[in-house]
């Protein structure tokens, strides 16, 4: 394999939600003096201007990581691929390893063994089975998922780790912002269903630290340029349920406090069944990512104002 000395970046899963958004970012930051290179099965979505140079990339294929590593020898890494919806991962146990762990490992590999930086992405849903702390998780709490999805992540970390010391796993929590129009995310998401003339069910009692994609996707692209590396915390600073985020999201595209409560259900977790999977509480404290990063993280729940809307709605 050729010495990684080209400066590209290499992002995985640049066509996803926040994919997307850090090829974004990967390019400011990059400012013309070097290659970025957006991998992924499905087409390329910019969001805000140009000059990523797609590659098809299967992340199933058994030397698709080599490869790519061989023709584009990158720099800097940014793993966002994974098999990231709950149900999903429970009804597709197998694919969600392969691009969990699996992945992830290969990678993790091609990046010790060129000398590339490598950034990955991980999930506050790594927690949510203990009791969780009042000002949110820290890196060295114990992991105890309560789904397949929250299972796969935590042994995919353990796996980058081993095989690359230099790594830095990055966790995140529930994201929201521009998906390209796609539905995608936590805003997106109940917007669309909205718009479809559906009632979305929120639970009152489901408590995150959201963050803004765009803010999440600036905070890995400067990570990759800082010495950190283990597992590191990157969320908002508010604690909000799922409930009130939905309310925020309204409010902030120009919805009256009357007219978001009438276009969202409040519900108990319980009432959604034994197949809602996801934690009461996977709220993460992000102290050590603030004291590092540059780049803000607002998250979500405070005042509503025009410099809110333009980063994250």
């Amino acid at each position: 394999m050729r010495n990684s000395a080209s400066g590209a970046t290499l992002v995985l899963g640049g066509s996803g939600f926040l994919g997307a958004h850090v090829v974004t970012a990967a390019i400011a930051r990059a400012n013309g003096q070097s290659e970025v290179y957006s991998a992924s099965r499905q087409p390329h979505v910019a969001l805000a201007g140009s000059g990523a140079r797609t590659v098809p990339f299967d992340a199933l294929r058994a030397d698709a990581v080599e490869a790519l590593f061989e023709e584009l020898s990158p720099r800097h890494v940014v793993l966002c691929t994974a098999l990231a919806k709950i149900s999903d991962c429970e009804a597709y146990p197998e694919l969600a390893r392969a691009l969990n762990v699996e992945l992830p490992r290969r990678v993790a590999i091609a990046c010790e063994a060129s000398g590339a930086r490598l950034v990955t992405v991980s999930t506050d849903l790594v927690f949510g089975g203990g009791a969780p702390r009042a000002s949110g998780y820290v890196e060295s709490d114990p992991p105890a998922p309560v789904s397949h999805y929250g299972r796969t992540k935590t042994e995919g970390e353990a796996v980058v780790l081993a095989a690359c010391a230099s790594a830095l796993v990055v966790r995140v929590p529930l994201l929201f912002g521009p998906s390209g129009g796609r539905g995608l995310g936590a805003s997106d998401s109940l917007l669309a269903a909205i718009d479809r003339g559906e009632r979305p069910r929120l639970c009152t009692d489901e408590w995150r630290t959201p963050l803004s994609v765009v803010e999440a996707a600036a905070a890995l692209c400067e990570l990759l340029d800082a010495k950190e590396s283990g597992r590191l915390h990157v969320a908002g600073p508010q604690r909000i349920t799922r409930y009130d985020l939905g309310l925020w999201v309204l409010r902030a595209k120009g919805r009256s406090l009357r007219e978001a409560h009438a276009l969202v259900e409040p519900v108990r977790s319980a009432d959604l069944g034994p197949v809602a999977l996801r934690p009461a509480d996977a709220c993460l404290d992000s102290s050590r990512a603030r004291a590092i990063l540059k780049s803000p993280l607002t998250g979500a729940g405070g005042p509503i104002d025009d410099a809110i809307l333009r980063c994250t709605l």
